[in-house]
């Protein structure tokens, strides 16, 4: 079974999910993504550590914060990366 952006409990984890696969795709980095995603498993925690850094003070962007926690917890992040390979097939 793939995942779905939005499950029941996921809804809000997962909002962004279509909108950076689009982006992904019409960029022609969906499959760079999905490789980096589950090859790099182990640096992205210190990634998403940068990106929570790297936020400006009173302005969370909600995407980049999603970004990062998406990248911090490992199963999120191998679902994403099944997303980007199932959306690329149709």
């Amino acid at each position: 079974m793939t995942p779905s952006p939005t499950g029941p409990s996921e809804n809000g984890r997962r909002a962004h999910w279509t909108d950076w696969a689009r982006f992904l795709h019409r960029w022609g980095f969906d499959e760079v993504a999905a490789f980096l995603l589950t090859g790099l498993g182990p640096v992205n925690p210190l990634i998403a550590q940068l990106l929570h850094a790297g936020r400006t003070p009173g302005n969370p962007n909600s995407s980049w914060q999603a970004l990062a926690d998406l990248l911090e917890d490992p199963e999120e992040t191998r679902a994403f990366a099944a997303f980007l390979r199932q959306e690329k097939d149709h």
